[in-house]
């Protein structure tokens, strides 16, 4: 079946979607503490080549043709941009007539030659989780040399010059952002972003939804601070 995974199809806003994960593993260029799939072992932003993957796309096309899907989510271990053949995985869906929605943690969209492999995509989706440089730092733990400034600036830049359906994702976490003043700057960053649409999600994970989860009603609080105008 080649290397890339699938989760069973489901139906999300009217569409029936397959998901997709491009990666055979973990390769990502943050290490975060709470990641749900695991420690990064390397930490990379470069393109590497893997094995397998003309039968990998031999069996993506049965899938399609299979489960007759009406959009493919690429929602890889780690950062899907990884992959040196992420463009021609996206090509190859286009192909078919399929629209295509990657996600991206983001940081990369300012770089040219991913932000072209990211206009590809008919949405894309970009995500924040802490809001201070600090604890950027130290719970998400990227590449060195990366800043959180720079992570938003990106994804601020993307946006501007993309013409699909930007989403942007703010998970909210016990202890570093739900905080009134956390709130705020959230808010700042989203009309900055001006993406097409936002979405507010929670520590849902166990071990991680213990110690940083938030309760249904502060959720709620924050969600609708966050989408209203």
């Amino acid at each position: 079946m080649g290397k890339f995974t699938y989760k069973d199809i489901y139906i999300e806003d009217g569409k029936k979607v397959l998901e997709v994960n491009v990666l055979p593993e973990k390769y990502c260029n943050f290490d975060c503490i709470f990641c749900p799939i695991g420690r990064s072992p390397k930490k990379v932003d470069t393109q590497m080549t893997f094995d397998g993957f003309q039968e990998s796309m031999q069996y993506l096309e049965n899938m399609i043709e299979r489960t007759k899907p009406e959009l493919i989510f690429i929602n890889s271990k780690g950062e899907a941009f990884v992959h040196d053949r992420i463009a021609e995985i996206i090509g190859f869906i286009k192909s078919k007539d399929l629209p295509v929605k990657l996600l991206s943690n983001g940081y990369l969209l300012g770089d040219a030659t991913y932000r072209e492999i990211a206009n590809m995509c008919d949405e894309v989706i970009g995500e924040i989780k802490v809001i201070t440089e600090e604890d950027f730092q130290k719970v998400q733990r990227p590449i060195e040399g990366y800043t959180l400034e720079e992570y938003i600036s990106n994804m601020v830049s993307f946006n501007k010059q993309y013409t699909g359906k930007f989403i942007f994702e703010i998970t909210i976490v016990k202890g570093y952002n739900d905080d009134e003043a956390s709130v705020q700057k959230l808010k700042e960053v989203t009309k900055s972003l001006s993406p097409s649409k936002v979405i507010v999600v929670r520590m849902e994970d166990e071990p991680f939804k213990k110690k940083l989860g938030i309760s249904d009603e502060r959720y709620a609080e924050i969600t609708q601070a966050l989408l209203s105008e």
